[in-house]
């Protein structure tokens, strides 16, 4: 007769899987030319976008203050992922964009991650692997990239 698995069971797991893909896509980055990417660097890009923005709007999406979203951006800029241009539309305000590394590195991160799946599919089988997945979007959110999660990137 087994029991079922304390409640604290299910997030722990949740979050083991999630670093089990993290840090098997930052091993492989790594190996395709981006060693000093860090897992936030990945929810930066995505609230960075293809059109950019302001360094106050990626505060606003990560839900850190304007001077954190400052400081990775500095630290981000320096190692060639992003770079900042006038806003054409506020002389004193800079727009946030990626580089083509940081493009780059969202290209081959999207590569790996597929690759990832597939060896998860291979593994579990893909019945299984396509079930897991839906039943994580019946209990998550429907916007599959939400970045406005205050704390959680501080």
């Amino acid at each position: 007769m087994s029991s079922d698995p304390p409640g604290f069971d299910l997030p722990i797991r949740l979050l083991l899987a999630f670093h089990t893909l993290i840090d098997a896509l930052h091993t492989r980055i790594a190996e395709r030319g981006h060693p000093d990417l860090r897992p936030m660097h990945g929810f930066v890009f995505q609230a960075v976008g293809p059109d950019g923005c302001s360094t106050a709007e990626l505060g606003r999406r990560l839900g850190v203050t304007k001077q954190a979203a400052a400081k990775t951006v500095e630290s981000l800029e320096r190692i060639g992922y992003l770079t900042r241009f006038p806003d054409p539309s506020d002389a004193r305000a800079r727009i946030v964009h990626l580089t083509p590394r940081g493009r780059d590195a969202l290209a081959a991160s999207a590569e790996i991650f597929d690759a990832l799946r597939a060896e998860w599919a291979k593994t579990l089988g893909p019945e299984r692997l396509a079930t897991f997945e839906d039943t994580l979007r019946a209990i998550t959110a429907q916007t599959p990239f939400r970045t406005d999660l205050p704390g959680w990137f501080t």
